[in-house]
Order: C-alpha cells, then structure tokens, then sequence
C-alpha cells in the first residue's frame, strides 16, 4: 500500500519524469524541477507539501514531496500510521534534492511530521517546510489540508486593484493589528466584522497585520517564523483567514501582512540544519547567524532558497488575497555587517559590506510580485539611507512600491518629547524629512516597535502635563497627517493609552468612555474623512509640487506653516503652533482669494481641546482673506493659533 517506497529500499531513487499520480494536484515533472532548481518555480506550494491525490475521493491518499537534499533517507509518520518509522517512506527523484512519495492511508486534517536521516546519519522529525497548515502551539505536527473552498467575493475588487497600478495616487492609511491583543480571544471569522465595521468607522484605507505564518512562540509576535505557509492556528483555520480577508474587501479596506525573509527560529523541528546541514541556513555563523535575535539567516545566493521565498510571497497575495506585503527587517539583509563587529562578518567578493546576494533576491522579488500583481504594495521596513528602494529595478533599484520613513518616526517622537520652551532649539527635527521627503514613495510610521519594551505609549513619549500631553498628540497626529506620505498607525494609539501595549491582553476599550481619549480617536476619524474630501492631502504626496513651505523657520514661536497642493489647484493650509501659548493674530500666506474653510482644528472642545478658538463646523467660511501679500503669497489672513495646536485651512480649486 505504500507504493513510493518501504522501509528496505529506502534509497531506491524515481526518475525525474515521474508526474503525479492525479492530475488534480498537477503535473511534477522535469519542468518543474528544472524550475526549482534553477529558483523560477513561482507555484512551489503545488509542487511540494502534503497534496491528495484526488480531491474529489477520499480514499486516494496523499502524495509528499519535500526538498531534503543531502539526506539518506526521508518518511512521513502520522495519524494514519500510528507515527511508525518505515510505513511511508518517500524516495529521491533523480539529483534534484527532492523526495516524493504516496501515502495511501493517510488523509485530509490528519497531522504528519517528515522524519529525515541526515547526511550525518542522526534522525530528525521535522515540521512540512510547505505545511498549509499546521497545529497550533506548543503542537509541531504539520496537517495536510485540503484545496480551499473558500467562495471569494472580491474579484472586482482585486481587479480594481491591480488596474490602479501606476495611476495617479490613492489615499493610503494604515491601521496595524495584533490580531491576539486586538480583542483578544477573537479569531479570524470572529474578528473580521468587528474590525472591519471599526475601521471603516475610523477611516483608515488598510489593515496591516502583524505576521500571521504560524510561529512557535507568541512572545516573538509572528516575527520568528516556523511555518512560512501555514497560517497560524492560533486564530483559526486557513479559509477563516481568507473570510477576514474577503469581509475587509468588501468593505473597502485593503489588507497587508507583515513578512518575514530575513530569518528564522533555531527550532530543531523547524527548517535549521533540515536534512542534517545547512540548508536554508548559511554554514558559516558569520553569515548564518543573527546576532542580535538568536535566530538563522537565509541563505540567498541558493536558488532553492530565493525560491521558497518568492513562492511564499506570491502565495499570500494569490492563495489568501493579500494586497500587499511589508517586509520586515530588510536593512538587516541589506548589510553583511548588522549588529556585528569586526571579524564577525564576511566581506563581499568586492570587499564590501553590502550583502549582493540579498540585493538580488530584492531585485527578483519585487520584480515577480509585480510583474504578476502590479497592484500589489511590496513595503520594505529599512531603517538606513540606503539608496533607491523604490526606485523601479530596471533604473538599479531595489524595486519596493514604499519605504517605511524611520528617520521621520525618530525626528518627530523625539521633538515632541521636547519640552515646548526647549523646542526652539530642535525646530528642524521637523522640517528636515521634507529636504528627503521625495527620494523614495514613504510611509510614515508610528508602530508597534515604538510603545514596547519600555518606550513608553505616545501619550507617554509626549511632554508636559496631562492636558499638554493630550494637545500634543492631537497635534502630533495632525501634523503627521497633513504632511506627505501614506501614514500607518499601530492599533490603540486612537485610544490615547497610557500604559505601553500589551500583547497578551485587549486594548484599553474601556478608554473610550473618557472624554480626553475618545476625542483622539474622533480627532482621527476627522482627519481621514478630511483627507479623504480634500485630495490635496495626498494625491501629490510624491512629488515635490504637492508641498510648499510657508514658513519653516519661525523656532522662535515653534510654529510651521506650508501649502499641500492637489494636481487639480485646489489647497489646503497646515499651520501648527507647537507651544501653549495662543497665538492670537498670527498672519498666514495664501495663494489667492477665495472661500478658505477651517477644515481642522486639533484644540476644538469636541475632540478634547481646550476651544480657544471657539467650535466650528466644517464648511463655515470663517477665515477671511485680506489682499495684503505674506511669506511669499499674494495673499494672507489673520489667524488665532491655538495652544498646542494645529489648523487645517482649506479653499477649493478655482
């Protein structure tokens, strides 16, 4: 009954133009290995992992294809065998590294693990590196799941997606979930509508999740991954993945997950030392070794292993409907010598730090993700200056559609940490990310990365007393978003906390029933409904022509005023007053006459300020314009800045 194999012929090898005994699982033959061999295999989930036979008959069995090649022997031991070495043991096909075989007891939702002889002739059970599903922690096994059912509903909207591609640009805000600290106790299915309804109601345009490939610690928040294509058990089974996904489609909001190339767990039932060397892995610890995380590094001049990545990016965006991916910790892949000192570190062949092989699966990557999905965001997290990340691969970039902008994060936590008397002296913290605003697509980011560990929560970063710190967020996040760039929020920062986050607990909900926080988080809707009605807010936020200073040098008041431009002329005004001291009086440039609005006021009663300039509704045409021309306007108009605040003054196009 085990046709592939048994437990006295375990070396026996199949001819490389052996195909599957069904063609419901595809063809595998010698296309298909000259593919993966080569790192072009753009579908590996079907070519290797757990697959039945025939779908449609239960009793088929399972064929298991697992790339080990420098073991002596690889089985599978599961449910269905009682997890006995020899019942189902696989055999090598051809030199290409790969074991394949047919188990015909074994069946969908049963658990396996591979039980691989090393070349070094110690015996490993090892989790599916292609598992699509696996048990939930502190479990190991892999599971063999059957094709999703799954009945997607959002085919107009991945259409509609991936047309936009290289249009003018869209409003990008996004909203970063810990799925388990959200509310915790809700899984994918039971999540999807609250979350969705929630962040409608807020306005943000996407949903970036934390890394949701199953991982075997929860401390590491899915950033220490074991199973690249298993999403993780904790909040359920892969198709309620794919609902939560659906459900946000349908209401307009995109999805993006954290990604996680550059390393992974030590876990010897994971992928280090898979077939007893160093197979994903670098041999050398100078290079295979993440000195600051404990961790392995990828080796990814091995075209296996750029093809299991790349595959695995293609999968979430083309088995799950992902929109995009951000890529996590890409400066760590970027330079040879990360967190290390020196003789810790291998040169380049040119005697350089740069690690050319990374730049290469970049390159590869983005430029597959993107030739297949043109849609599709590719984000990388990179904290240097490293040159072009955006910049399209064909022009010498790396090929990212956006950068988080770190260095903006850094200037901007630490000026509002300021007390207001001292922020004279550090006024160009915040005027300097706009000499670089324009170099690459950024994302503004204000992370989880930033409320952990002891950072302190936003509200905690911020200076002064309880009612200044609560101003200078407000103000914080006005100033954020009117300047350009998409903007990303880390969940719970529209509840104001003041303790940092806690993974292992819900958000403070019950913060909204106090008046100071729950004006933050309507200060945020109103932000993203204004944004939304007024494109000048982001329909430039990557050319230069979008953004005109007003005046970035008045350090003496701590106020900043500029112009944020729409591609059809109409303008709205941001001037901040980062002291609290009122500002009655304060000229401000305009670019013409016209009907100016206030659109936003961060110090307005209704959203928690202290309503200096009194609360007026959207639309009043309340700031009257004089012909006497100011900071180099033809135009201007007296304005009464409140303490610790900022305005958003508007007038349409004509």
């Amino acid at each position: 009954g085990v046709p592939w194999g048994s437990a006295n012929n375990r070396s026996r090898t199949v001819s490389p133009r052996w195909s599957s005994v069904n063609a419901h699982v595809g063809e595998f033959g010698e296309l298909d290995l000259h593919l993966f061999g080569e790192g072009n295999h753009r579908r590996l989930w079907e070519m290797l992992g757990a697959h039945l036979i025939d779908p449609t008959d239960p009793t088929a069995g399972v064929r298991f294809a697992v790339w080990a090649p420098n073991a002596r022997h690889v089985g599978v031991i599961g449910d269905w065998n009682f997890w006995s070495p020899g019942a189902d043991d696989l055999s090598a096909v051809g030199g290409s590294g790969v074991w394949v075989g047919h188990a015909a007891h074994a069946r969908a939702g049963q658990r396996y693990k591979l039980l691989v002889t090393g070349g070094d002739g110690e015996v490993r059970e090892k989790a599916d590196p292609m598992a699509r599903r696996a048990e939930a922690p502190p479990g190991q096994a892999s599971i063999i799941e059957p094709p999703s059912g799954f009945g997607w509903a959002d085919a107009e909207w991945i259409a509609r997606r991936d047309r936009g591609a290289g249009r003018p640009a869209a409003p990008m805000r996004i909203y970063e979930v810990h799925l388990g600290s959200w509310r915790a106790g809700l899984g994918y299915r039971e999540a999807a509508d609250e979350l969705a309804d929630y962040v409608v109601r807020l306005g943000f345009t996407h949903v970036e999740l934390l890394p949701v490939a199953e991982h075997p610690f929860g401390g590491s928040w899915g950033y220490q991954v074991s199973g690249y294509y298993a999403p993780t058990a904790r909040f359920g089974a892969p198709d309620d993945l794919r609902h939560l996904v659906d459900r946000l489609h349908a209401v307009g909001v995109g999805v993006i997950v954290d990604w996680v190339p550059a390393h992974f767990p030590r876990d010897a039932w994971s992928l280090a030392q898979f077939d007893g060397t160093a197979l994903y892995e670098h041999d050398d610890p100078r290079q295979g070794e993440h000195p600051d995380w404990g961790t392995l590094v990828f080796n990814y001049g091995r075209h296996e292993v750029r093809n299991f990545l790349i595959a695995n990016a293609l999968y979430w965006i083309e088995e799950f409907h992902v929109d995009g991916l951000r890529v996590d910790a890409v400066a760590s892949m970027l330079y040879l010598d990360y967190s290390r000192q020196a003789g810790e570190w291998v040169p380049n062949r040119y005697g350089g730090r740069e690690n050319l092989d990374a730049i290469d699966f970049f390159r590869r990557l983005n430029a597959v993700v993107l030739g297949h999905h043109p849609g599709a965001l590719m984000i990388a997290e990179e904290s240097t200056a490293w040159p072009q990340v955006t910049h399209p691969v064909h022009h010498g970039g790396l090929g990212f559609t956006h950068k988080w902008n770190m260095g903006w994060m850094h200037d901007t936590l630490g000026y509002f940490a300021n007390d207001p008397i001292h922020r004279r002296w550090h006024h160009r913290a915040l005027s300097f990310g706009l000499l670089y605003a324009f170099t690459e697509r950024f994302v503004l980011p204000l992370s989880h990365d930033e409320v952990v560990h002891g950072k302190a929560s936003l509200l905690g970063k911020m200076a002064g007393d309880d009612w200044q710190r609560f101003a200078n967020l407000r103000a914080m996040y006005a100033w954020m978003w009117a300047l350009p760039g998409a903007k990303l929020l880390f969940m719970g920062a529209e509840l104001a906390p003041w303790e940092e986050w806690n993974a292992d607990s819900s958000l403070p909900w019950h913060l909204l029933e106090e008046p100071a926080h729950r004006g933050v988080g309507e200060l945020l809707a109103a932000l993203n409904r204004v944004a939304d009605d007024w494109p000048a807010m982001w329909d430039q936020d990557d050319t230069p022509s979008g953004f005109q200073w007003l005046d970035a040098d008045d350090a003496e008041h701590s106020v900043f005023a500029f112009i944020r431009w729409s591609t059809m002329g109409e303008a709205v005004v941001c001037v901040a007053n980062f002291t609290p001291v009122p500002r009655p009086g304060y000229r401000v440039g305009l670019p013409r006459p016209g009907s100016w609005e206030l659109l936003i006021d961060t110090d307005a009663a209704m959203v928690g300020g202290s309503g200096y300039r009194g609360d007026h509704d959207r639309g009043d045409h309340d700031v009257a314009v004089e012909s006497s021309g100011w900071q180099g306007q033809s135009h201007s108009a007296v304005v009464d800045l409140p303490p610790l605040g900022v305005l958003w003054i508007g007038c349409r196009a004509g």
